[in-house]
């Protein structure tokens, strides 16, 4: 269904979206390429394309929907079978009774309408919608083959010949063609399938004495995915060895590779592990989209004082700025958000990292590979030789590269990187262990961030509010008088409201998230760098100490923060103290 030209720029035009001049060079480039006026509306970044298709629907008077975020019961997504929803971009997400809402790129489209009509026996309600909306249900078709998949591993499995160790041991020819079987090609590509559809960021494939246990690491948490027979296990960990060009032959040593798959739907890179065990040798796969944009500071959960913080910070052509958390924390994450608010045409932006987690453009990205001396450390030397502004280094591991590190910032350069510490005032004693002067580090640093990352609530959520027991119980693990403070001082709650009054949410499993929880946000403290605390890294003050003279000065803690957002509806408390306690 088509919208006159002329009644288009009529409704953008009197919405304020651009002006007349912005929409008189946009149609002339249009006419030039010969493309569609919307496209190079959306190309040239003058109009979101939800705010078009909102406006295309408003003109249309057809309700707009957006789907690129919501999961579909896959009865209800199968009403309309594949085939035709990819050919003709048309989900069917709601049904009410007789009413069936399907979401629609071409409204107007009304023989597929009618098509859909007779084969469903239901009132159809079209619904606009966007491409990125259809390519997200379309993705969901495969979910619901998850059954489908483990009936094909389980028949597959059955023709699989081990291959016996002794015989292994030293004839690659052998371990080739069990990789090359096509029973093992399709495991292993449906265990690839099943992660990336299912949100996982880790493949476990771990041998036992009598089958091979797979699990998927979704939202930070191991779950069980699939136990396959203890004779796949060779084939498969053959098969991964080809892909990510490893020996073979070698069962005694840990090995690591990588390699890529690439569909319409996506592109990742897979950082592989391979570890000898007791049972045979367990596999580690790191899945990382090169399709993804680095998120905001605001997405990844950084609000009001704290995000103002961190970006005064990054305003300084100097200094050093730090992200501590464990492993899987989000830290990388937070770096990459902060560099997309660098990157500007007169900012000349230089990484060591390891891995490359995100392809950013105009960022000049290195990968550390220690087998040929190419450290942090030698990367790091290299990088000043660069003429940066901005380094980012993906981890200050030993006491060569904290050195390096606090010099490249002491020389005009401002130096984004991580530590493994569990809170932030804890950054500055394990500086110190590595050796680097209290002075330097007291001149150098200008904020450091620490992180957690928790899950986020599905929108169906319970309701309840906290029992004396609970109280009790909470206090063991937080101040919960400063947490109440701080709840006021956000006005998340009213002044006079106590720790009994206050609504928090639990998760409400369901079919689609049996655990009630879908993606992660991150819970932060942010500590800057005041003459105080200065004095106190000079003084080589205690961790407890540093943290104390911080939250005198108005720092929030994380569990303050995580407090905030469970009371926001965004997580649980119970989420909080996991991550917290971990």
């Amino acid at each position: 269904m088509s919208i006159d030209l002329e009644r288009l720029k009529s409704f953008i035009l009197d919405a304020g979206l651009i002006s007349s001049e912005q929409f008189k060079r946009a149609q002339k480039r249009a006419d030039k390429t010969k493309q569609k006026i919307e496209d190079v509306l959306i190309s040239e970044g003058l109009i979101a394309r939800e705010e078009l298709t909102k406006l295309e629907a408003y003109i249309l008077g057809i309700p707009f929907v957006n789907i690129e975020k919501e999961i579909i019961p896959s009865d209800i997504l199968k009403i309309i079978p594949e085939p035709i929803a990819r050919k003709h971009n048309i989900i069917a997400f709601r049904k009410k009774g007789q009413n069936l809402e399907v979401a629609m790129i071409d409204p107007g489209d009304l023989r597929i309408i009618e098509f859909i009509k007779k084969k469903a026996d239901l009132k159809i309600l079209p619904r606009l919608t966007t491409i990125e909306g259809i390519k997200n249900a379309l993705k969901q078709y495969q979910k619901t083959l998850e059954a489908e998949f483990g009936e094909i591993i389980k028949k597959e499995v059955g023709i699989i010949k081990p291959v016996q160790e002794e015989e292994a041991v030293g004839e690659q020819e052998d371990l080739r063609k069990a990789a090359e079987d096509l029973p093992v090609i399709r495991i292993v590509d449906t265990l690839m399938r099943h992660a990336i559809l299912q949100r996982a960021s880790d493949i476990h494939i771990e041998p036992t004495e009598k089958e091979v246990i797979v699990r998927y690491r979704i939202d930070g948490i191991l779950h069980d995915a699939m136990v396959l027979p203890k004779a796949a296990s060779s084939g498969i960990v053959a098969r991964i060895k080809v892909l990510s060009n490893l020996k073979l032959d070698e069962h005694r040593l840990p090995q690591d590779g990588r390699f890529k798959i690439e569909t319409e739907d996506y592109k990742y890179s897979i950082r592989v592990s391979i570890l000898p065990i007791f049972s045979g040798e367990k596999i580690v796969m790191r899945l990382l989209s090169e399709t993804a944009e680095a998120l905001t500071l605001e997405a990844m959960g950084l609000s009001g004082e704290m995000l103002e913080r961190v970006q005064d910070s990054l305003k300084k052509p100097t200094g050093m700025i730090l992200v501590t958390g464990p492993t899987g924390s989000g830290k990388t994450t937070t770096l990459y958000a902060m560099m997309e608010i660098l990157n500007t045409p007169e900012i000349n932006i230089s990484t060591v990292e390891d891995p490359i987690e995100y392809r950013m453009s105009r960022i000049n990205q290195t990968q550390v590979n220690p087998k040929i001396g190419l450290t942090f450390a030698s990367g790091l030397r290299s990088l000043v030789r660069q003429d940066p502004d901005v380094i980012m280094v993906g981890e200050i591991r030993d006491n060569e590269t904290a050195g390096l590190a606090i010099n490249a910032a002491l020389t005009g350069h401002l130096v984004l990187s991580t530590l493994h510490t569990n809170d932030a005032a804890g950054a500055i004693p394990r500086l110190i262990d590595m050796k680097a002067e209290p002075f330097l580090i007291s001149s150098t640093l200008n904020v450091i961030l620490a992180q957690r990352l928790v899950r986020r609530l599905c929108p169906e959520k319970e309701k309840y509010t906290l029992k004396e027991p609970e109280i009790k119980n909470l206090a063991k693990y937080c101040d919960l008088d400063s947490v109440l403070k701080v709840l006021k001082e956000e006005k998340v709650i009213k002044t006079k409201t106590t720790l009994k009054n206050i609504e928090f949410y639990r998760p409400k499993p369901s079919k689609e998230n049996p655990e009630g929880y879908r993606g992660r946000i991150g819970i932060f403290e942010v500590l800057p760098i005041r003459e105080t605390i200065k004095d106190l890294i000079v003084k080589q003050a205690t961790t407890s100490q540093i943290q104390t003279q911080a939250k005198k000065e108005g720092m929030r803690t994380m569990t303050e923060d995580g407090f905030i957002k469970a009371a926001q509806g965004i997580t649980s408390i119970e989420e909080v103290l996991r991550v917290i306690m971990e």
